[in-house]
Formats: C-alpha cells, sequence, structure tokens
C-alpha cells in the first residue's frame, strides 16, 4: 500500500443515465443533495454498444451547466474511432476534462466488437486523438474481473490500461477490504504506479446486491449474507447494518493508505450522503 498513501485523496459518486422523466427529476434532486458534500466529479455511466450514448451525453452536460465536474463513462464494446472522436469533441465543447474510459460488457445479441477490443486500446486513442487534455479513469477488480482467465491476467491487462496512459483507476465495489490491499501490493510489483480508488456500494436492498453481485463478480462475504437473509423484509435493520458494515469497511481502507473513495449511489442520495458525513469526507 506504499504507493497509495502519497496520492492526495478524491472522493467521487456515480450516476447512471434516466431512462424517464420521472427518473430525470429524481436525478435532478439527488444531484443538488449530493453536490452539497462537493465531490471531486460526478461519473455517469455508458451502456454497452452505445444504448445509453445519448442519456450519458445529456447527463453530463446537464451536470456540467449546472457548475459541477461530469465524468462521462466511454466503452470500447460496438464503437468506432469516429464515433469516439465525436464524442471526445463534444464532451470537449462542453467542459468535460475528465473521462472514465471501460472496455464494456457485450450485450446479447452483438457479435461485433468494434475498433476497440480492449480498454488499454481506447485509453491510447483518447491520448493520442486529445493529449492530455482529459484525466483518465479506467476500471480494477480488486477480485478480479469475471471473464478474466485467470489473476495474474486481469493483473497484467489492468496494469496495461495504466501504461497506456490512464491517470488512475476506479475499483469494482467490494466488501473484504484485505481482497483490496492484496491487489494493491500486486500492482505495486508490477510497477504501477497510479491511484487505485475504492468503488463502494452502500448496502440497502439484499436482493438487488445479490443480483449485481452476480453481475460483476463482486463477492459478498457470508456472514455479510446471512446477516441480510436474516433480516428478510425488516428494510430499517438492512440499512442500519448496511451503514455499519460500509462505514466500517471505508475507514478501514482509508486508515490504511486508501487514496479516496468513489460511491456508487444507484441515483439516491440518502444512503451516499449518510456515509459521507459518517466518515467527514472533505475534497481538499
Amino acid at each position: 500500500m506504499n504507493t497509495q498513501k502519497k496520492f492526495d485523496k478524491s472522493f467521487s459518486c456515480e450516476f447512471f443515465p434516466p431512462k424517464t422523466e420521472k427518473g430525470a427529476e429524481n436525478l435532478r434532486t439527488t444531484l443538488a443533495d449530493l453536490a452539497t458534500l462537493n465531490p471531486a466529479y460526478f461519473s455517469v455511466t455508458f451502456g454497452a454498444g452505445g444504448s445509453t450514448q445519448e442519456g450519458t451525453y445529456d447527463t453530463v452536460k446537464e451536470i456540467q451547466d449546472k457548475g459541477y465536474a461530469a465524468a462521462p463513462h466511454l466503452s470500447c464494446i460496438g464503437t468506432t474511432q469516429a464515433s469516439i472522436r465525436e464524442l471526445l469533441n463534444k464532451y470537449i465543447a462542453i467542459g468535460v476534462n475528465r473521462i472514465v474510459a471501460l472496455r464494456g460488457d457485450m450485450p446479447s445479441g452483438m457479435r461485433e466488437m468494434g475498433d476497440f477490443r480492449h480498454a488499454n486500446e481506447l485509453v491510447e486513442f483518447i491520448r493520442t486523438e486529445t493529449g492530455n487534455h482529459f484525466h483518465i479513469e479506467v476500471a480494477a477488480y480488486p477480485e478480479f474481473h469475471p471473464q478474466a482467465p485467470n489473476a495474474q491476467k486481469d493483473l497484467e491487462n489492468f496494469a496495461c490500461k495504466v501504461k497506456a496512459g490512464a491517470n488512475a483507476a476506479i475499483t469494482q465495489y467490494f466488501f473484504n477490504a484485505d481482497a483490496y490491499f492484496k491487489f494493491i501490493d500486486d500492482c505495486e510489483k508490477l510497477g504501477v504506479d497510479a491511484p487505485i480508488v475504492p468503488g463502494i456500494m452502500p448496502i440497502t436492498n439484499y436482493s438487488n446486491l445479490r443480483r449485481f453481485s452476480d453481475m460483476c463478480g463482486a463477492e459478498i462475504p457470508r456472514w455479510i449474507a446471512k446477516r441480510l437473509e436474516a433480516y428478510g423484509d425488516d428494510k430499517a435493520s438492512i440499512l442500519a447494518f448496511g451503514e455499519e458494515v460500509v462505514t466500517g469497511l471505508c475507514r478501514t481502507l482509508l486508515d490504511n493508505g486508501a487514496p479516496g473513495l468513489h460511491f456508487y449511489t444507484m441515483n439516491h442520495a440518502g444512503p451516499t450522503k449518510t456515509l459521507w458525513n459518517s466518515l467527514e469526507l472533505s475534497n481538499r
């Protein structure tokens, strides 16, 4: 963890593009609420194959127009050099200076990868097209990408993204701090020297959490799963237990040198705001 301790701490939040007007209104309320915390930026996800490309741009533009920093996700899957170049120019035009560059997941039925097979190729292209205009974030997987052939290959793939020009990384969420610390140690052995910010998922609903975790390969420790199962439909107990667990995780990470936290808000302000205030976080 030695390399991580030297980086300034950065605290940020993630949204997904709303699909309905009601969802858009909810996100505006959430944005206004979380903006009071002064996060370093708000990232906005990007659907594989461009499924929410327009929604991502519109959401990013609205955040930027309100005077806050937004970081759009860009995905390799189904994109071309021309389409990425057009998006980069559009984002530059509205003042965006941070990008989250991802490989993305292949949607069912899609057979063509597009011009980029891996995220490091996307990072290289962004650097070639725009120089150092963008601060580029990439993804990291302390518990390893579910599609990786093995742990060592996944580590090497991550190192390639950083060497291609990424400035920093955001991890998939996890609940086992030791997995993060071991991942950092392994990255240091490969010569990776960049901030690797833990992604944090508030616990608010066990069935949703289990579904998300099955999809992305994040492990829910057995003791946490059994406790959440025991609460059944007792939402108050789930929220209280979730807050206790995730607050403890965040404190452990920060106390041991993690260079910040990135909150997966699921477009709701309450759980993230509670954690943020409990931890007394500040971007200074």
